[in-house]
């Protein structure tokens, strides 16, 4: 268990900052080596650590329409369209402002973080309302030029900590907030 709960936005990024290519593809993705138990950017160091999951509709119909659901974890699905479920998965459907889910998100996490999933719009919700505690990112050796990006707001945010998973530079920031200008 965490000494202080946070809310962590933990993804995988292009070198120009895209998440998925225009038509929502992770192909660049899959294709990277990775080590999974790589010091404290690896997804299983990550994910021992989380409680509570929540994503995106795009981010749920990518995991559902091409994998079996791999989580047992409370999951929260933010979707104004109706969705696909997953038999015998705790997966809750909500809409709305996220300030008002978070605190449901953070009981259920029982002291553990929580995950935002993605996409970059829902991270971007959560860093607005100020609750968005730290962004973990895995920066792969990839260009797209265009896609899906990895925040598409302006914020400031202060290098925690880095590393490196295999061919993916590694990066642990606190969100400091909005863009000073």
């Amino acid at each position: 268990m965490n000494e202080q709960m946070r809310t962590i936005y933990y993804t995988a990024t292009t070198l120009d900052g895209f998440l998925a290519d225009e038509q929502d593809s992770l192909d660049w993705l899959l294709k990277q080596p990775l080590d999974d138990d790589a010091s404290e950017f690896g997804y299983d160091t990550f994910f021992a650590g989380v409680g509570a999951l929540v994503m995106g509709s795009t981010t749920y119909r990518w995991v559902v329409d091409r994998h079996e659901w791999p989580y047992t974890l409370p999951s929260w699905v933010l979707s104004s369209r109706p969705q696909p479920s997953v038999e015998g998965a705790d997966i809750r459907f909500a809409q709305g402002d996220v300030a008002a889910l978070h605190p449901e998100l953070v009981a259920a996490a029982d002291g553990k973080d929580v995950w935002v999933v993605g996409g970059g719009d829902l991270a971007g919700q959560f860093a607005d309302a100020g609750l968005l505690d730290e962004v973990m990112v895995s920066i792969a050796p990839v260009t797209l030029g265009a896609g899906r990006p990895l925040l598409p707001r302006r914020y400031d945010l202060e290098l925690l900590s880095t590393g490196r998973n295999a061919g993916f530079l590694c990066a642990r920031y606190r969100l400091a907030g909005p863009l000073a200008t």
